[in-house]
């Protein structure tokens, strides 16, 4: 799995979560709600600066972006994306789904 933060979606956490150098943010799967991949599960995240184990991170502007293995269910056999765009919404980061080759490889 891949995790992409576009530039402009970097700036959207950085000024909406307060974050800087040091800090991290981890995606992971909540149950309610619907996303592409998953019906009756949504995208959820929050800060936490201090990752454990995880099965997939990225680094942009000295933020870690990241999955734990746990959450590892509601991300694999797709690469992770967040973009921000105010022309297409103002106010939320869109969040997308490329589908990978983990499952074919038997990564479980």
């Amino acid at each position: 799995m891949k995790i992409e933060i576009t530039d402009s979606a970097s700036k959207w956490f950085q000024e909406e979560m307060g974050l800087g150098a040091g800090n991290g943010v981890r995606f992971y799967g909540k149950v309610y709600g619907k996303t592409p991949v998953h019906e009756g599960f949504s995208l959820a995240l929050t800060r936490d600066d201090h990752p454990g184990e995880t099965y997939a991170k990225t680094e942009k502007d000295g933020i870690t972006y990241f999955v734990d293995e746990g959450d590892r269910w509601f991300f694999i056999g797709f690469d992770f994306k967040a973009d921000f765009d105010p022309e297409k919404d103002p106010t939320n980061v869109v969040y997308s789904y490329t589908p990978n080759d983990e499952l074919d490889q038997g990564v479980i």
